[in-house]
């Protein structure tokens, strides 16, 4: 037998096992890294009471962060930070601070921002996941409904995001990652009010980003299709491109997997992640390069919608 056959023969499982082990002790390396990287971190969380905010808290919490958890109601604000204290090690992370923090109310935005800020009198990361959604025509939506929208996401965050900034722009560091849908980016109709917002907070974190680089402080986005609750939300009755883009929503994004992919981006300190199926990120360049393609498949699910109704 040819002694270069056999060598072969040995050498490539020996290459195979050795290849898969540099791999598998580089992904426990950057998992260490990863959960050590917020470690004594000031973390805010608003709508920590969601279940992408209930997960984002949770995975902080076990990485040592010091949390500052803010919802509209304090008092379970008080059962989460209770939940995360007996699923942890208290010698080894830190008890929340909770923050009241509503962006419906904006009158009330000026003394939640002062809360934040004398919680540790400083902060590090600040991750914007609330939202507020609506589906309906625009002709039926009031204005009072309109600026509620506007108030939740857009008006708050942006209010919040101005506060803190003084503060890290002096300390020359921080991280500010905004939550969004991915109708910042693309529009479908029956969410007129709903997508205005969402391109409005995009927007202005995109313009935002540009300006405080210079003082090392990082802007981040992810639009994802949407938080899903359940496996069966992830489930599409449809196969129609229509249904799949607007009528039934495309695959959704679990809590977990969302706060996944939050911790992977303030690690990774990308600027912008899209969370999507293929579909929805081939209309948002068909949105850009084609646009009157685009519009047509609108309308035309539109048409599909109303005759499917009086059906």
């Amino acid at each position: 037998m040819d002694p270069e056959w056999i060598t072969t023969v040995l050498l490539v499982p020996c290459v195979v096992v050795l290849t898969a082990g540099f791999f598998y002790l580089y992904g426990i390396v950057v998992g260490l890294l990863s959960k050590t990287s917020v470690h004594n971190k000031v973390v805010v969380i608003t709508d920590a009471l969601s279940g992408l905010g209930k997960e984002c808290a949770g995975l902080f919490h076990k990485g040592g962060a010091r949390l500052i958890l803010c919802g509209r109601s304090y008092e379970k604000l008080e059962e989460l930070a209770d939940d995360l204290a007996n699923a942890s090690d208290p010698t080894v992370t830190f008890s929340p601070k909770l923050v009241q923090l509503d962006f419906g109310d904006m009158d009330s935005m000026p003394e939640a921002i002062t809360e934040i800020l004398d919680c540790y009198g400083c902060l590090d990361i600040l991750i914007f996941n609330s939202s507020m959604k609506v589906k309906a025509p625009a002709q039926s939506l009031s204005l009072e409904m309109d600026k509620l929208l506007m108030d939740n996401n857009y008006f708050g965050p942006a209010t919040l995001a101005k506060g803190v900034l003084p503060f890290m722009i002096s300390r020359r560091t921080g991280h500010l990652l905004l939550v969004n849908s991915i109708q910042g980016k693309l529009t479908v109709p029956f969410r007129t009010a709903y997508a205005a917002s969402k391109h409005a907070v995009q927007a202005f974190f995109d313009c935002l980003r540009a300006e405080v680089e210079e003082y090392g402080i990082c802007v981040s986005t992810i639009n994802h299709t949407f938080i899903s609750c359940s496996a069966s939300e992830n489930t599409a009755s449809s196969r129609s491109i229509w249904s799949l883009l607007c009528t039934k929503k495309p695959l959704g994004v679990s809590p977990d997997e969302g706060a996944t992919e939050i911790f992977k981006t303030l690690n990774s300190k990308r600027k912008e992640v899209v969370i999507a199926p293929s579909l929805p990120k081939v209309a948002i360049y068909t949105r850009s390069f084609c646009p009157n393609v685009f519009f047509a498949v609108m309308a035309a699910g539109v048409k599909n919608a109303a005759a499917s109704e009086r059906m």
